[in-house]
This record gives C-alpha cells, sequence and structure tokens, in this order.
C-alpha cells in the first residue's frame, strides 16, 4: 500500500507567506478573496528562515517563485547541525542554472518533468524529495545579491515517526567556469558517512566549436574504490540518451526529453548548425530505481570531452544523497558574482 491511501497519526504542516510558523488555523485572517502577504521579501544580504519546526517528521514538497536566480541561497539543517546538509542557489538546486535564459532554443519555457523536480512555465520551481528529520528542521534562504527581492513559497510536510535508519537529504553546489583542460569535473566529493546517490542536475556552456560535447564518461567512486565501481561509456549515455542526444542519427540534431527519472529538457542559443553551436544545456539523472549505496563515502566525476579530446566547457551541478549524520561540512560556495551564467 503507498502511504497516501493508508491512514495514519500523521500530522500535516505548510509554512508559506501566509503562513510563515505553520501553525494549525495560523493563515491568513482576511476572508475569501483577499491576499495578505503573498510574498516575502528578502533585503539584499538579509537571510530568512521559511521552515523552523521540531521533529519527528518529514519535508514532502517544496514550491518557488518570483526572483528564483543565483543570488537566492537555500539551506537546509538537520537535527540542530551547526553547519547545513544542503546550500545550493535555487537555480542549480531546481535543476535550472541558466537562471538569466527563460525562453529555449524553441521559444518556450522550458519544463523539467521529472518525479522529483518539476520546473513549470513561467519558473515555478517544485521539488517532491522526502526530506525526513527525527529532532528538527529549518530551511532558510540568503539574498546574496545587490538588489532587494521577493519570493512566493509553500513548503509542505508531517510531523510523524520516522524510522531509526531513515538518511538525512543532502545536496551540494559545484562549478568550473570553465572546466580545466585534461581533468575531471567533479560532481561531488567529500562525502563521509553511510547513505546512497540519488542524483545530479547538470548545466552545460559550450565554448569554441562544439566537436560532441557528449564524449566525456561518468566514474563513480564508492567507499575507498582507487578505480571506479561504476563507468559509463559517455555523458549522453549516463543521462539515458544516446548518439548526442540525437545529433549523431537520423534528424541530426539534438532533441530535448523529460522523463520521471532523466532528461536533457532544455537548449538555450538558436544555432543549429552541426556540432559547432556554442549552445547551453540542462540535464538531470536521478537515481531513484537505482541509487548508488556507499558504507563510508561516495565521488563522482565527469569529463568534459569532444571527438577531438578534452574541452574547456562551463558546467554547473548540484549532487543529491541521502546519509547518516553527522555529514561533512559542504564545500563553501563561490561568490554571488562568480556563479553569474550566460
Amino acid at each position: 500500500m503507498k502511504p497516501y491511501c493508508m491512514i495514519s497519526n500523521a500530522k500535516t504542516f505548510a509554512f508559506s507567506a501566509e503562513n510563515p510558523t505553520g501553525a494549525r488555523a495560523g493563515g491568513s485572517k482576511g476572508g475569501d478573496c483577499t491576499k495578505l502577504s503573498p510574498t516575502v521579501a528578502i533585503r539584499a544580504g538579509e537571510t530568512v528562515t521559511l521552515v523552523d519546526t521540531d521533529g519527528p517528521g518529514m519535508i514532502q514538497s517544496i514550491w518557488f517563485t518570483g526572483y528564483v536566480g543565483h543570488s537566492f541561497v537555500i539551506r537546509m539543517y538537520w537535527d540542530n547541525c551547526e553547519y547545513p546538509s544542503v546550500e545550493a542557489p535555487i537555480s542549480a538546486f531546481f535543476g535550472t542554472a541558466y537562471d538569466e535564459n527563460f525562453v529555449d532554443r524553441d521559444g518556450k519555457y522550458a519544463v523539467l518533468n521529472s518525479a522529483q523536480i518539476l520546473v513549470a512555465p513561467g519558473r515555478g520551481l517544485n521539488c517532491y524529495w522526502e526530506m525526513p528529520f527525527k529532532k528538527h528542521c529549518r530551511i532558510t534562504m540568503e539574498n546574496r545579491g545587490e538588489k532587494d527581492q521577493s519570493l512566493y513559497y509553500i513548503i509542505t510536510g508531517c510531523h510523524c515517526e520516522v524510522p531509526d535508519e531513515i538518511g538525512y537529504f543532502h545536496a551540494s553546489y559545484r562549478q568550473e567556469h570553465p572546466v580545466q583542460k585534461g581533468r575531471s569535473y567533479t560532481i561531488i566529493d567529500g562525502i563521509q558517512g553511510k547513505g546512497q546517490f540519488v542524483g545530479v542536475t547538470l548545466a552545460t556552456g559550450m565554448n569554441g566549436n562544439n566537436t560532441c560535447w557528449v564524449e566525456g564518461e561518468a566514474r563513480m567512486y564508492i567507499d575507498d574504490d582507487k578505480y571506479p565501481s561504476i563507468h559509463y561509456t559517455g555523458t549522453e549515455d549516463y543521462f539515458c540518451g544516446s548518439y548526442g542526444f540525437g545529433n549523431d542519427v537520423q534528424i541530426k540534431s539534438y532533441q530535448t526529453y523529460s522523463g520521471l527519472y532523466s532528461g536533457m529538457y532544455a537548449i538555450y542559443g538558436d544555432n543549429r548548425a552541426f556540432y559547432n553551436g556554442q549552445q547551453r544545456f540542462l540535464l538531470y539523472r536521478f537515481h531513484i530505481a537505482d541509487p548508488i549505496h556507499f558504507e563510508t563515502g561516495f565521488r563522482m566525476t565527469l569529463d568534459n570531452m569532444g571527438w577531438t579530446g578534452p574541452r574547456y566547457d562551463d558546467y554547473t551541478s548540484c549532487a543529491y544523497w541521502y546519509q547518516t549524520l553527522p555529514s561533512a561540512p559542504l564545500k563553501p560556495l563561490p561568490s554571488d558574482k562568480e556563479m553569474i551564467m550566460k
């Protein structure tokens, strides 16, 4: 039986601008057809708390819109840990790191339509990763930009019993603009603890002639592996595609796709010349059906290669995993200006 059809003692909560404490009956007192507090203003340099609640419980869904660029950094703290288990600009966290690009190659809003993340037209950012906690949950948003911005949000979950063996949700941001030529790009490293890797979102920006940028191989190192235990044959293969996402075969053009657990869902830039367009690509792969289990640690790398050898493209990613606490501190973020992606 699925949880939604089983009667339980769980108590639903929802934090929003209209109910910032998430309390029962804590929403707007304005009555029908009123908007008293639809959004929260976050001043430049300010951090606001979106969720602060005791456990046990679970975050079940997150929705954001308004300003959804890289200057907003989301952080999540589990069970009163002093440093976050999640730290990423919200654009990359939701798989849309090219946040200054709204219209894709085909003149449409790009739609990421997966089981874990939905990016809906107009930049409605949705997340359905389950995030259990035992003692406490705190979620914050920092505005690292130079302008005041507004955020619309609702974060739902429930207070409920959680098993002792739960893993805590983690997410970490990485970028190289550009990738060091001849060296693999690090999706994630530094993980310490027991758990499972569950996915990554990736944004790539081509520099120079394309030369089949997807020749790079994905490698996963479990625990103390000297050599990878999981080794894919190419970038498009890891993201469940093939033959240059269609550019190598009949149509001779990249084709977007968005499935439950994987996709190359957006292309920015309208140059369709065979392998020569300096385009931008948005990809994701979620290991829900096939989580990668580790006992003490995990590391993943991805080559940046074309037919002519190593490349120097811009790579940006956010990795997702569950693990025991305490976890190692996440790698510090680049500065806000270093994150700008055109």
